[in-house]
């Protein structure tokens, strides 16, 4: 495999890649993100004693207001968080496809590769191996490295990054939120959004529907 050294502008002074798992390292049309919010609103309607529909209510509110669901439990209801991600993450994982082609373009990028995800590591490498990415990362962070803080909390990236001896000037960020790449940006790295819509904001860099094809531009 012939690993690229010379990368194309705006990505030459790169040496560290930080990827979000969730709808970015897999295609949201697989749907395995709807597999743990209705987890999440089962979850919260059992803890809370509401219904469904007021769960679901919660889930969103708790999502908007501190970043995550789990977050807005532990700050409003004070629950122990791995109860929570213990459940919500007990999902299908044949959904996923494994993906090949994804897997020899990150493996060309130069430097070290992370992932860092509001999930859990277990569930991020659980993701990984059932898209056949499991020997391509350097480092996995879930939020439990961040002492249960999520993104876009400026503290858990400080957290994380601070972990990793991350430098950020010298690092990009891919993501499938918007509001999680403000602080990147902040911070001078690199923002790649992975959607299917662009929202505005000068914290978005560039912008793909596809992963693999924006790596394409990057080591091909």
């Amino acid at each position: 495999m012939t690993i690229s050294t010379t990368l194309p502008l705006p990505f030459e002074h790169v040496t560290t890649w930080v990827f979000d798992l969730d709808n970015t390292l897999y295609p949201s049309h697989v749907r395995l993100f709807d597999q743990i919010e209705f987890r999440m609103r089962d979850y919260v309607a059992r803890t809370l004693r509401v219904d469904l529909a007021e769960a679901d209510r919660l889930r969103a509110h708790y999502w908007r207001t501190h970043g995550t669901t789990l977050a807005g439990l532990m700050r409003e209801h004070a629950i122990d968080p791995d109860p929570f991600l213990d459940n919500v993450h007990d999902i299908d994982f044949s959904v996923l496809p494994r993906d090949a082609t994804l897997a020899d373009r990150i493996a060309r990028l130069p430097g070290r590769r992370i992932v860092y995800t509001n999930g859990t590591a277990p569930y991020a490498a659980r993701v990984l191996e059932a898209r056949g990415l499991s020997h391509l990362f350097d480092a996995l962070y879930g939020v439990e490295h961040a002492g249960y803080q999520p993104k876009p909390d400026a503290a858990a990236f400080d957290t994380v990054f601070t972990k990793d001896n991350l430098v950020p000037r010298r690092a990009a960020m891919f993501e499938d939120e918007p509001r999680n790449l403000q602080v990147p940006h902040e911070l001078g790295m690199a923002t790649v959004l992975v959607a299917e819509t662009r929202p505005r904001g000068e914290h978005i860099h560039h912008h793909t529907h596809d992963l693999s094809d924006f790596l394409a531009q990057i080591v091909d």
